[in-house]
């Protein structure tokens, strides 16, 4: 995600009324640390927490980016397991734990909520273990997390872990303690609440799962099970808004171009459709013979046709502001002049519709190109070609060009007129809804030698959506490109 998507999922992770948002790893890149900052900056209700090694430098450079918030959190972490030890940090047990000790009481002079994890806890002698808790906690640690880094461990394992840390650190009610858990075995969810059921109170979770390798415990599964099960969890609760889940997993679908799959768990498309016979009956007699949540418990409707070409501006900005969107005057209006050009040429338009076109009318950076024209031809036989025009603030550029296909020849078409080397890295698409006249969405990913741009594009058309989702990712990438070289000047200036 670039700064200012970032900067939209942390507000939409404020509306769905996270109790923590971890905004980025400040050291690790001008990037992130400007991310943290503009975070920090901006979303209130939150804690607003950036990550550190168990360094001054990386400390330090946390508390920069982070003291603008309203309720700053400085997380720093090492790691506790023997293999982790010998292998990566090559140090002793002894060395490990002044170390975590030192970067607590410097964090500590800073703000004072501070995080500490043991990370690979789950790999860690357990007596080490509670040494090390017990002695951060000493130093000044409000929050102790005990990741499960690598996905290894079993639920009633891993629930243990936690009980024998309640039972055995004699200062564990000065702390809060925390689970981060891996999805490397499809354990993430399951360890995160037999850990809640053992006595932790934070739960470390992402959106749809996403995350290092196979993904990170999924926040909306600990949410709705705590929310399900309460016959089982009795009075843990989380103050999490629900009804903002659905929007929320579509809008980091849309920023990260990592699609939910069908069948995940609360948010995929098939989490409340029914296909078997003996299920519709079911649930046409009663829902609750297969379905344990309500769909507009997470923030679906029940009906999702809302809008047709005779409706007017004020039922389109309703309908996005009971969506949750709140857009400056001159989005709303590029919003709405899309809506009614889709309109023309779709009866129905649904919610769905309506995001996808927000998504691809309300961009965060500036176009250094537009799309203003394009003609593809094709045949069975034939070879296909393109002609493209876009505009720039030096004038328009006309090429046309060749290709394997209607996109191929669109994209190299596009190649000729923008001067910005980059690869295509990932070309994905799918469709917004059913039926023929879909609205079809396109994700592209293009990458430079150092980093990878994501662009979305919408149409009707989905040779004109994939023309939108390259310039898009193109102008992210001269644009980010620009931000760098500034930055770099600035720099030699000092």
């Amino acid at each position: 995600m670039n700064i200012e998507e970032k900067l939209e999922v942390a507000k939409q992770l404020a509306r769905l009324k996270v109790d923590v948002i971890e905004a980025g790893f400040p050291v690790s890149s001008p990037g992130d640390f400007e991310a943290v900052k503009l975070i920090a900056q901006t979303v209130k209700g939150p804690t607003i927490a950036g990550l550190c090694r168990a360094t001054n430098l990386d400390i330090d450079r946390a508390w920069e980016a982070l003291q603008y918030a309203e309720k700053p959190r400085i997380h720093t972490f090492i790691a506790t397991s023997d293999i982790h030890l010998k292998y990566k940090l090559k140090k002793s047990r002894e060395e490990v734990l002044d170390l975590a000790v030192a970067a607590v009481k410097r964090a500590k002079s800073y703000c004072d909520d501070v995080e500490f994890s043991a990370e690979d806890a789950s790999r860690t002698d357990i007596d080490y273990l509670c040494q090390v808790v017990e002695a951060v906690i000493e130093a000044g640690a409000t929050t102790v997390n005990l990741p499960d880094t690598v996905g290894y461990a079993i639920p009633q394992e891993f629930g243990e872990i936690i009980r024998t840390l309640v039972n055995r650190v004699p200062n564990v009610n000065k702390a809060v303690l925390s689970v981060h858990c891996h999805n490397d075995l499809g354990l993430a969810s399951a360890n995160s609440l037999a850990a809640i059921a053992a006595g932790a109170s934070q739960v470390e979770c992402t959106i749809n799962g996403i995350g290092e390798r196979a993904g990170n415990a999924a926040l909306e599964e600990i949410v709705m099970a705590l929310n399900t099960r309460k016959d089982v969890f009795g009075d843990v609760y989380t103050d999490v808004n629900a009804k903002e889940i659905y929007r929320t997993s579509r809008l980091v679908s849309d920023v990260t171009g990592l699609g939910v799959q069908a069948n995940k768990a609360i948010v995929g498309s098939n989490a409340f459709a029914h296909e078997a016979g003996i299920h519709q009956h079911g649930v046409l007699q009663e829902r609750s013979t297969y379905e344990i949540m309500d769909a507009q418990s997470i923030g679906l409707s029940e009906s999702k046709l809302v809008l047709g070409k005779h409706s007017g501006r004020h039922a389109f900005e309703k309908r996005l502001s009971e969506l949750g969107y709140e857009l400056t005057r001159e989005e709303l209006e590029k919003a709405f002049a899309r809506f009614k050009e889709v309109a023309d040429k779709k009866k129905e338009i649904f919610d769905e519709d309506l995001e996808a076109i927000i998504a691809d009318e309300v961009h965060m950076i500036p176009e250094t190109y537009q799309l203003q024209y394009m003609t593809v031809m094709t045949s069975l036989e034939g070879i296909p070609t393109a002609t493209v025009k876009i505009t720039t603030a030096n004038g328009e550029l006309v090429e046309c060009g060749m290709g394997v296909g209607s996109v191929d020849a669109v994209y190299k078409t596009i190649d000729k007129l923008v001067d910005v080397p980059h690869r295509l890295i990932d070309y994905i698409v799918k469709s917004v809804t059913g039926g023929t006249d879909a609205l079809g969405e396109v994700t592209v990913k293009i990458g430079d030698d150092r980093n990878v741009y994501t662009g979305r594009g919408a149409s009707l058309d989905i040779v004109e959506a994939s023309a939108k989702a390259y310039i898009q990712a193109i102008n992210k990438l001269v644009y980010y490109h620009s931000k760098r070289k500034q930055s770099n000047n600035g720099s030699d200036n000092n």
